[in-house]
């Protein structure tokens, strides 16, 4: 029996790497000796995102001191990979085919899980620390730069990440505004200057397809769950507008720019990046699944395991493990999702497109939210013996 084990993170209990391990105590307890997990952990261009990709990659991590989402420092990682020993499909994808690749996760440093909740509101947020990281990147002969851009606190059109690559901002008294954050926006008469660092290719990993503004866009659409409340959301729409349109005439960019999928996701910092040194959106989940190589592991396995913190309605808007239970079905292998939360709608929707897939959750009835998080690890172990005691009946 073979059995492949490719977990997301369950947030604020287990990384994707205990997830996987705890999975494959599970299977272990059920089979023993007559199975082989192969663990693989997963990621959405969020928390992770460095450490999984580098691991795999068999690079090296450092560890550098950037500005955080609220202006203190942070330790943030920069992972290291050479291109050429990454799988071809990855080379072609990126079109390079040596040299050395610099892998930066916005989560690490303009993440959410980094703001206090009481403290959470995209006005007060930057990415001035993932410019830093990328200056740091150039610094040290980066000949490509990967940036995970899930999981971020920020809503600031990447302004904080240009400002720290060199570009300035300027108030309506000619002074510089130290941290072009969106509260200070409306105090931004002009933009000046330009990247002072010669930026090499810089690819942005993102699997949404949000516009920068609109019903859709990165403050309708993220704002909320980042602190942004609904008699806001006007105000500083209009802002993020006019601030958009700014960035667009500085760098003599059309303004439909700002109409590109992707541009409105991690509040938009990949529409600064696109045009300020013209950075690329891959689709996030078609990358790591040639990295991690999940098409040759689907195929050697009997049973793919997977989930992450929450399974529901979004899930289906192919996350990770849907997607990685999609891949499964076309390969015509079974898969099982564990969840600490499954939405029934989901489930049964999921048990539809998939027939060959089993859903359930990890988190006994009466758990209180905060024992579910302690015993994540526990639960999951346990759910996924039984299950697959389930599954072999």
């Amino acid at each position: 029996m073979k059995i492949l084990a490719a977990f997301d993170k369950f947030k604020d209990s287990m990384t994707a790497a205990t997830a996987c391990e705890a999975a494959a105590r599970g299977a272990r307890a059920v089979y023993g000796t007559q199975v082989t997990v192969v663990q693989t952990p997963l990621t959405d261009g969020g928390e992770g995102f460095c450490n999984i990709l580098t691991n795999a990659a068999k690079g090296h991590i450092e560890t550098h001191v950037v500005c955080g989402p609220l202006g203190a420092d942070l330790e943030a990682p920069l992972g290291w990979c050479e291109i050429e020993t990454l799988p071809a499909a990855v080379q072609r994808s990126l079109n390079l085919n040596q040299g050395k690749i610099a892998i930066i996760e916005m989560a690490a440093a303009a993440g959410l899980e980094q703001v206090p909740a009481e403290r959470r509101h995209p006005k007060n947020c930057t990415t001035y620390g993932v410019g830093e990281l990328i200056r740091i990147a150039v610094a040290e002969s980066a000949d490509a730069i990967l940036l995970g851009i899930g999981g971020s606190a920020t809503s600031d059109l990447g302004l904080g990440a240009l400002q720290a690559l060199g570009l300035q901002f300027i108030n309506s008294e000619g002074h510089l505004v130290e941290q072009a954050l969106p509260r200070d926006w409306p105090h931004i008469q002009t933009i000046q200057g330009k990247l002072d660092v010669p930026t090499p290719p810089i690819f942005i990993a993102c699997d949404v397809d949000n516009p920068l503004l609109g019903p859709r866009g990165a403050a309708a659409i993220y704002g909320p769950q980042k602190g942004l409340t609904a008699n806001e959301l006007d105000a500083f729409e209009t802002q993020a507008a006019h601030m958009a349109e700014q960035l667009c005439q500085h760098f003599a960019q059309p303004s439909t720019c700002q109409e590109i999928p992707g541009s409105g996701a991690a509040g938009g910092i990949g529409f600064g990046l696109n045009l300020a040194c013209g950075a690329h959106y891959l689709a996030g989940f078609d990358l790591v699944t040639d990295w991690l190589e999940l098409n040759s592991k689907i195929a050697a396995a009997d049973l793919i395991l997977s989930g992450e913190g929450c399974i529901d309605r979004s899930s289906l808007d192919g996350k990770g493990p849907v997607a990685l239970a999609g891949a499964a079905h076309t390969a015509n292998k079974p898969s099982i999702l564990l969840a600490g939360r499954v939405d029934p709608n989901a489930q049964e929707e999921l048990c539809r497109i998939f027939p060959n897939c089993t859903v359930a959750a990890i988190t006994p009835e009466g758990y209180s939210l905060q024992q579910a998080l302690i015993e994540g690890s526990i639960n999951l172990q346990r759910t996924t013996a039984d299950t697959l005691r389930q599954h072999a009946s």
